[in-house]
């Protein structure tokens, strides 16, 4: 009497060599697959007796294992199919951790390093991406969207470390992250307003706070008669704009040609008719180019890692310089001041979620090389709040039929205001 694990070995042989055979390729032929098991289950039913297979054994639950294992990732795919694990990282075989709300589990699955590699070998298959000791990291967008890291031996010091991180949240506008306790509603009306009239928007925070999903619910705003053309260094934003064009960068080959940086992309961006730029991570001197982009009138957005808005605009007057010895403070500064519109800080809090602390507007006034900020919302402690501030440029929220002062007057001057008209 075969158990189920012994059918399911023996049913996952004989789709491997039906594979091989037809040249199928698991990655990019999903129905081809199902069907390809379904005919070795159904053959492995109509030739086993009674006697040869458990009554436990549904088959069913083989045919989901055999491609869990053939097309999927194996004793990964659990994960993949939950929709609500956020990230899923490996430390070493027996190690392997999911994270859900915010917060991070030890799973029960162990792997052995030949399964790490293998799963990692499938996962870059289709990225066209490759992982060797010359290139000991790689960063690649897996078929489902999700990103994937990896470090190798001898960067790490024995196993490999493995890093996917999943979009799971599916915010199309920006009034989507009012539900979810992101911002409140009149936050989420003057960001709306903001992006609709033109505005220059950065989109600051740690590592895992948000910043790509509030872009993404941000660019939902971008009225659909305009064109965005978006860069990163791995696909991550996802949008049902009608007019998008997404970019990424591309390593360079095994003889070190065709390698195209961040900076290269955000310039042929430009020659691209844009209406909108996007750079989905500003890390390194293409902080330059975008400042360029916004400078010459192009209504810009980007995300960057950052503590506070303060720490973010010091960083983008800091990154640029990075472009070479002839950009100096005296230049970026002011180009900050000038160019920067609107910073939106993200944070993460105790319980895992994911909250706006502070948006803040750029006058563009330096005084003493430092830029001056004005708080047009802040998160004190007790949930984001209307501050003092306003934004610049009012007269294009009036181009576009807003009234910026009723958008920012608070409840309770708006309160107040109702009482002295009565």
């Amino acid at each position: 009497m075969e158990t189920g694990a012994s059918v399911t070995a023996h049913i996952e042989a004989q789709v491997r060599a039906a594979i091989r055979r037809l040249g199928i390729d698991p990655m990019r032929d999903p129905e081809g697959i199902r069907e390809v098991i379904s005919g070795c289950l159904a053959d492995y039913l109509a030739r086993s007796t009674p006697a040869d297979s458990s009554p436990m054994v549904d088959p069913e639950v083989i045919a989901q294992q055999v491609h869990h294992a053939v097309a999927g990732f194996g004793p990964l795919q659990q994960f993949f199919d939950d929709p609500t694990v956020e990230e899923l990282w490996i430390n070493e075989p027996g190690r392997v951790f999911i994270a859900r709300d915010g917060r991070s589990e030890l799973t029960t699955v162990v792997l052995t390093d030949s399964e790490v590699r293998d799963l990692v070998e499938r996962m870059l298959r289709v990225s066209g991406r490759r992982l060797d000791l010359s290139n000991p990291f790689v960063d690649a967008m897996l078929p489902d969207g999700s990103r994937l890291h990896v470090a190798i031996p001898d960067i790490t010091r024995t196993h490999w470390a493995i890093n996917i991180r999943r979009f799971v949240v599916a915010a199309r506008h920006v009034h989507d992250l009012v539900a979810k306790g992101t911002l409140n509603m009149q936050a989420a009306d003057f960001l709306e307003a903001a992006v609709i009239s033109g505005l220059n928007v950065v989109v600051a925070g740690g590592t895992q706070a948000g910043k790509t999903t509030f872009l993404n619910a941000l660019l939902g705003c971008v009225p659909s008669n305009e064109r965005i053309v978006s860069c990163e260094e791995v696909f991550e934003i996802k949008l049902s704009h009608p007019d998008w064009v997404p970019m990424q960068t591309r390593d360079a080959s095994l003889e070190g040609t065709g390698e195209v940086p961040l900076r290269r992309l955000v310039r042929e961006a430009l020659r691209m008719r844009p209406t909108r730029l996007v750079v989905g991570e500003v890390r390194q001197a293409e902080a330059l180019d975008l400042l360029v982009a916004m400078n010459s009138g192009m209504p810009s957005m980007a995300t960057l890692h950052a503590n506070s808005g303060r720490e973010a605009i010091i960083k983008l007057c800091t990154l640029p310089l990075l472009a070479g010895q002839n950009i100096s403070g005296d230049f970026v500064v002011p180009t900050v001041a000038g160019c920067v519109d609107i910073v939106v800080h993200l944070a993460t809090d105790h319980a895992g979620a994911r909250r706006v602390r502070e948006i803040i507007a750029l006058p563009g006034r330096v005084e003493n090389g430092v830029v001056e900020i004005a708080d047009i919302f802040v998160d004190l402690g007790t949930g984001l709040q209307r501050a003092g501030g306003y934004p610049p440029h009012p007269e294009r929220f009036a181009r576009r039929g807003f009234d910026l002062t009723s958008l920012l007057e608070s409840p309770v001057d708006l309160a107040a205001a109702r009482g002295r008209a009565a």
